[in-house]
């Protein structure tokens, strides 16, 4: 070790073992004053060019990140493993090992960097299911989650970082106090602006102008708000009633989403057209289709069909768009399951279940049999002339593999429902499912005696 003298300052120059050949440390330590020996270091890594590099290492090794803000903008979670360098100022993020990285930095590829200058850390057990999880965050809104479930590797990380946190400046120029300044400036509370009134007024005139601008531009933003809420209020006041819009034309009577007996009163049928009409094609060329019923059709061409029935436009379903039956199948399922109530009405869902509960076959097939005659007539005619249907997928069942259960399990649910779920759901699909079975293997019986 060399050591050179003046009257301000002194320079040691050290030959370090860990930055290699050819790198020296300098220490440059004050003497201005005659009371105090507190000195002010500086530590940078000198290359043989002069050039100043990256300060020193304290601590790197792979971890799992997740960055959940940025700028203040909230992220979707998605955990990642990334290779953590941590020096004295700031932690960078690397998709790959150290080596690695640094070959991908000649090419061009920065590391993700976080300036600890301000930041904030604290233990987020809330965050996250996993175990061991801290939070990072910046005073320019960015927040990352950093995990491990081994725990003395997250702990020693932890310590680590906050203790790189704790040696940064503190003072109310530095970005500690920015982070401050960033949770007012995203704050629309009041409350929370009197508590940082009496700071305003302490801080420099520039300093204050720039604050009491964002607390002006939040303030506006706020204005903005209760101005657009007043303007929704009063429209949705105003706004003619959907009886009103019917009879002006303005919106049409919709199939999909509307009552049985209301469609069935405005066609002045017991059965819907467009249930006849899904039918009618099934029939024509699906009966054979694997899975039918079963097999679920395109959404989107799905929601294309329900638009144009309830516009009441004029339904061809031989047409073309149209030519994948399970587009109708699923239009028709779509149509029972929007009903506001289903199939089989409400008031009559805990008789039929009692009655799929006898032990006695025949007292069984009677009761609902009793209870299919009492139903509405749009429920019973529409009923009869579905399951009529489904005895004919059954019948084919060699080709379309539809068995009576699977034909159950698919329409149980979506034609018999309580009311209110408040028993064993579980349990109610079962009973569901074992109605609809009963319907289908029991058709003739149920329905035999009734008239077209």
């Amino acid at each position: 070790m060399q050591k050179s003298t003046n009257s301000d300052t002194s320079v040691e120059t050290l030959h370090p073992t860990r930055q290699g050949a050819g790198a020296v440390q300098m220490r440059i330590k004050n003497a201005n004053s005659h009371h105090s020996r507190l000195s002010q270091s500086k530590s940078m890594i000198l290359t043989d060019v002069g050039k100043v590099t990256e300060p020193m290492v304290e601590k790197e090794g792979y971890l799992q990140k997740a960055k959940i803000a940025d700028g203040g903008k909230k992220l979707r979670k998605n955990w990642s493993t990334s290779w953590i360098v941590l020096s004295s100022r700031k932690i960078e993020f690397y998709k790959e090992s150290k080596q690695q990285a640094l070959s991908n930095m000649k090419t061009g590829h920065k590391p993700e960097s976080v300036d600890l200058c301000g930041a904030y850390i604290e233990w987020a057990k809330e965050k996250s299911s996993r175990k061991n999880v801290f939070q990072i965050t910046t005073v320019s809104g960015n927040e990352f989650l950093l995990q491990s479930d081994i725990d003395f590797i997250i702990l020693d990380w932890f310590n680590a970082i906050k203790n790189a946190i704790d040696r940064l400046p503190k003072d109310p120029s530095s970005p500690s106090r920015n982070l401050e300044l960033f949770k007012i400036q995203r704050s629309s509370s009041t409350e929370l602006l009197s508590h940082y009134d009496s700071d305003i007024k302490e801080q420099k005139p520039e300093n204050r102008k720039s604050l009491m601008f964002r607390l002006h531009h939040s303030a506006s933003d706020t204005s903005d708000k209760n101005r657009v809420k007043s303007r929704l209020k009063k429209f949705i006041t105003r706004r003619p009633s959907l009886k009103t819009l019917q009879e002006k034309g303005l919106i049409k009577d919709q199939i999909f989403g509307s009552h049985l007996h209301t469609v069935c009163e405005r066609e002045n049928s017991t059965v819907p057209r467009f249930v006849k009409q899904c039918i009618e094609a099934v029939e024509k060329r699906g009966l054979d289709v694997d899975g039918i019923y079963r097999v679920s059709g395109n959404l989107a061409t799905i929601q294309k069909l329900r638009f144009i029935v309830n516009q009441e436009e004029k339904l061809n379903l031989d047409d073309s768009q149209w030519e994948d039956i399970h587009v109708v199948t699923g239009a028709l399922k779509m149509f029972f399951r929007e009903l506001p109530e289903p199939l089989f009405p409400y008031s009559f869902f805990e008789r039929f279940v009692e009655a799929i509960k006898k032990q006695d076959n025949n007292t069984r097939i009677e009761t609902i049999k009793s209870l299919v005659q009492k139903l509405p007539p749009p429920n019973r005619d529409t009923m009869k002339v579905l399951f009529g249907h489904l005895t004919k997928i059954v019948a084919k069942a060699s080709k379309n593999l539809m068995s009576t259960q699977s034909l159950g399990i698919v329409f149980g649910p979506t034609l018999l429902r309580a009311e209110n779920e408040t028993g064993n759901m579980a349990v109610h699909m079962v009973y569901q499912n074992q109605i609809a079975e009963l319907m289908l293997s029991e058709y003739s019986e149920i329905f035999g005696l009734e008239e077209d």
